[in-house]
Parts: structure tokens; C-alpha cells; sequence
């Protein structure tokens, strides 16, 4: 371990890389000019050869950020590659995200991006540039035991950024540094401001980078196929209370802009995409302990043993609660909890966690009512 960041020693036992050749051996940083690359740039930099590299993407304002990036750059000293990956971003990850809402599902584009495109394209280009592995900012640690390469969440629990790397393979995990794993935000912050980056602080990366202000709904109405229309709204016992102006503006467990009144709090409980409706129920009819789930990944390569009991989150900004899991042979399962959780919504995440580890991930695909 270097001293003043955290660094995993199998990397650099994987790599072959002895203490005195490591200034040799040459790391790609993937910036996006904020302040969690730059400090990956700033805490790599002495021990290795690194070069940044940018992603060109569909992101709106790509001009004023990439000269951001090139700034930093040349403040750090290094060599800036601009990768454009404008094509199959938007084959994808944007078609990705499309066709999701337009049948009623709710994605999430980072996770898929995380896996195609940044830790695949974008990783295979710094590659072929005579890389030996990629460094990212990202707030979650990766351990070496054995042969298996694990994840793990990052030390700050408001920042940790596991989730989205649910669906990663030991080829890729095994090419990446994560150096922030041990690291708080606000540490991260001071330590940058210490090397004269004082200009980071309001300047957060957005969730959904290809947005920018766009509404979702707006960008996907721009998208929308020929067709699409609205549909009806029903209750939980099919009684029509109105109309819906398209699947895609709505997602599990809103309560805003459904245009309809009742007495009690209605909330949207179900998209049904064959009938074009919108289900709406009570804040009781959210609840769910048991899902169901499809094209479970784990990163190990393996399952985990399911006579025990996990930690399972459902989308990121969930806590997790604690469940079982029963897996079949196709890779398609049942997840069910202690607790009923709330608005559990098809087209997310279910992230397996045994304690702080992170094991893989399903695609939730649906729900049954409580016991």
C-alpha cells in the first residue's frame, strides 16, 4: 500500500509489476473533469505513467467540458486522448434507455454503460494505446483472492458507487484501479484543493450525463416510435379513472401529474405494456416481499450459496434490506425479503451485497404480493 491512498497490492502483483519499474508502467485515467478523475490523476501520477483520456459520448455542452478536461490535463502534466464513442453509445445505452420506457419498463442506463461502454469500449481503447489498466474516480474497491477479482462497496456510504458496477466480468474488474475506494468526498475535496484544484465544489456529475436539463419525458417524446399513444389509467380492480399520456412518463410508485382526483393518495402501482395502461393503487399496494428477476450476473462467475441470506438493493438510492434468494438453472430467480419493500419496478437492478461485498445482479422483471 502507497502511502496516503488506498491501493490494493494484487494489482500490482497481477500486473507483474515490481516497486521500481511501476514508474514504467503506463495507466489510463478516465476524466470527465470533475473533481474524483482529477484526484485519481493526482494520487496515480507518481507511481505510474498516466495518460487521461475523455470519452466523447452524446452528452449535450460536450465542447465547453472537454476543454474543461483538457485544462486539468495540462495542469496535471499529462496527455489527453479524446475517444469518440458517439456511435455505440447511443446503440447501446440510448436505445437502451428508449426502448426500456416505451415498454413500460424503468432502466438504468449507467449500469449498462458501465459495462459496454466505459469499462468495454472506452477500456479497450486505452488498451490499445499501450495501457496496462484503467483508473477511475468511482467510490468502491476491488480485492484480489486468489484467481477471483471482488467488488466491494466504497468507505463513504452517501458516495459508494458499487451498484453500478453490478454487472461487471472478472476480465474487466481485473484491468481496473479504483484508488477513492478508501476515501470520503469531503477527504477527496480537501486533498485536490491541496494540489491548487479549488474550482470542483457545486460541480457534481449528473446522473443520467446525456440529459443534461432535458426531462426525460421530453428527450423520450423526441425518440418516441410512430404509434405510441396514450392509454387508459385504471385501479387495482380495473375501474377506468382516466386517461395516461404515454407509458414512458410514468414509472412505479409516482404520485405527481397523474391528472386524476380521489379521496385517498393514489399512486402508479403497474405499466402493463400489452393493454397500454397505467395501474394505479394505494401506497399498500407498493408493498411487495417477493420479486422476480432475470439474467442474474455474478461477478465470482459463480452463485452464492443460497442457504444463506443477503442484502439486496433494488434500485441505487435503496438502502437494501435483507433477503433470500432462490435461483433456477436459466438464470432467472425469486428474491424475497423480511420486509415488504416499496415500489418495487421492473426494468431495475437487484444488487446482491453480502455484507459490504458485492456479489452481482439480476434484472427485475416483476412482483408478487405479500404472504
Amino acid at each position: 500500500m502507497y502511502e496516503g491512498f488506498f491501493f490494493n497490492p494484487s494489482h500490482r502483483a497481477g500486473l507483474g509489476i515490481a516497486r521500481r519499474q511501476v514508474k514504467k508502467t503506463r495507466i489510463g485515467i478516465a476524466m470527465s473533469g470533475g473533481v474524483d478523475s482529477t484526484a485519481c490523476a493526482l494520487l496515480l501520477r507518481d507511481h505510474y505513467q498516466v495518460e487521461g483520456f475523455f470519452m466523447h459520448l452524446a452528452q449535450p455542452g460536450f465542447a465547453a467540458q472537454e476543454e474543461r478536461v483538457q485544462s486539468i490535463a495540462v495542469r496535471l502534466g499529462i496527455p489527453l486522448h479524446v475517444i469518440d464513442l458517439r456511435l455505440p453509445f447511443a446503440e447501446k445505452v440510448l436505445d437502451y434507455f428508449s426502448d426500456s420506457y416505451f415498454k413500460g419498463l424503468t432502466p438504468n442506463p449507467c449500469v449498462i454503460c458501465n459495462r459496454e461502454i466505459k469499462f468495454g469500449l472506452f477500456m479497450d481503447a486505452m488498451l490499445s494505446f499501450g495501457m496496462t489498466a484503467m483508473a477511475t474516480g468511482h467510490y468502491a474497491k476491488i480485492l484480489k483472492t486468489g484467481n477471483i477479482h471482488r467488488l466491494y462497496m466504497g468507505l463513504d456510504p452517501k458516495k459508494d458507487q458499487s451498484y453500478f458496477l453490478s454487472r461487471l466480468t472478472q476480465e474487466q474488474l481485473a484491468r481496473i484501479i479504483m484508488p477513492l475506494g478508501e476515501r470520503t468526498k469531503e477527504s477527496t475535496y480537501r486533498f485536490v484543493e491541496e494540489h491548487g484544484f479549488d474550482d470542483f465544489h457545486g460541480l457534481e456529475s449528473q446522473d443520467v450525463c446525456f440529459l443534461s436539463n432535458n426531462e426525460i419525458g421530453n428527450f423520450l417524446e423526441d425518440r418516441a416510435p410512430a404509434g405510441i399513444a396514450g392509454g387508459p389509467i385504471l385501479s387495482t380492480t380495473g375501474k377506468h379513472l382516466g386517461r395516461h399520456r404515454g407509458l414512458f412518463r410514468y414509472t412505479i410508485g409516482q404520485r405527481r401529474g397523474l391528472g386524476i382526483s380521489s379521496e385517498a393518495p393514489l399512486y402508479v402501482v403497474g405499466l402493463d405494456a400489452l393493454t397500454n395502461a397505467v395501474i394505479v393503487g394505494s401506497n399498500q399496494d407498493l408493498l411487495k416481499d417477493r420479486i422476480l428477476a432475470e439474467k442474474f450476473h455474478w461477478l465470482a462467475g459463480t452463485a452464492p450459496d443460497t442457504d444463506k441470506r443477503y442484502t439486496v438493493r433494488i434500485r441505487y438510492s435503496h438502502s437494501g434490506s435483507m433477503a433470500q434468494l432462490a435461483l433456477q438453472d436459466d438464470g432467472a430467480g425469486e428474491i424475497f425479503f423480511a420486509e415488504p419493500q416499496r415500489a418495487i419496478t421492473p426494468g431495475q437492478f437487484a444488487v446482491v451485497y453480502d455484507d459490504t461485498e458485492l456479489l452481482g445482479s439480476g434484472i427485475i422483471v416483476g412482483d408478487k404480493s405479500p404472504r
